[in-house]
């Protein structure tokens, strides 16, 4: 395993609704979006196709989520080959960490999320080296990235998204000065998780639908809102049959919309 690093953005795929409100909440999971599972702790897989630079701020964004009573967070070896970070294809069950120049597309980061029903499926967590690996970044800025990338993964939304610090990963703190989660996280995470289910999410769904093609721009789908700054926007690839990806993207000061 590795540790350490920090950075913020995201741009994220969640299946699921299409109202969730860019403002401040004492709550802030993402609807109901949760992964199924018959007992708690329940162990989730991340698996690690990031390149060697990446690796202690994976590490440190495993063991920071793994502190929550409700999970277990596994990291998994994974292919880190060019191709693969940047296809970044998502696997039934898991979540998948990348890392790759996406170009100077305005996005800094993407957490993307496959879910039928309420239930999340499939998962992946993409940062963007185009901007991350530059100067204007320090550590602290790509692990508050990758922290809050991850934790979209488990249905967390942003505690606040007016600019304020609320020392979280989570928060949208223009600074993106904060690496770690804090207790409202662990907390929330409890609150998203505190039933049971009857079965697990480890489940196939379609294959249609577990291999969409939503990474590039074009294929998100529809606009639903953006927030008042510009500095967020949400879309839905709605694939019928109550499945639906959603793409929540940060962008990047100056970035394209």
């Amino acid at each position: 395993m590795r540790k350490f690093s920090r950075s913020a953005v995201m741009l994220f795929v969640l299946v699921a609704l299409a109202a969730f409100p860019f403002t401040a909440s004492a709550s802030h999971a993402w609807g109901n979006y949760h992964w199924a599972r018959t007992a708690n702790p329940f162990t989730i897989k991340v698996i690690d196709s990031m390149t060697s630079g990446w690796d202690d701020n994976l590490d440190a964004a495993i063991s920071d989520w793994n502190a929550s009573s409700v999970m277990n967070v596994v990291e998994e070896a994974g292919d880190s080959s060019q191709k693969t970070r940047k296809r970044c294809a998502a696997v039934s069950g898991k979540v998948r960490a990348c890392n790759a120049a996406y170009g100077n597309n305005g996005w800094l980061g993407l957490a993307q999320i496959w879910a039928s029903g309420s239930h999340i499926t499939q998962g992946t967590a993409k940062m963007n080296d185009s901007y991350l690996a530059s100067s204007n970044y320090t550590e602290t800025n790509r692990q508050h990235v990758i922290c809050q990338e991850i934790g979209h993964d488990w249905g967390l939304g942003h505690q606040d998204e007016s600019g304020a610090d609320l020392n979280t990963c989570m928060d949208y703190s223009n600074a993106l000065d904060n690496p770690d989660p804090n207790a409202h996280d662990y907390a929330q995470l409890e609150t998203i998780y505190a039933h049971l289910d009857s079965t697990t999410t480890i489940a196939s769904v379609p294959a249609g639908f577990a291999n969409a093609d939503v990474h590039a721009q074009e294929n998100w789908g529809e606009l639903i809102r953006t927030s008042v700054d510009g500095r967020t926007s949400l879309y839905v690839h709605d694939f019928g049959g109550g499945h639906k990806v959603f793409t929540f993207v940060f962008w990047a000061e100056g970035g394209e919309h």
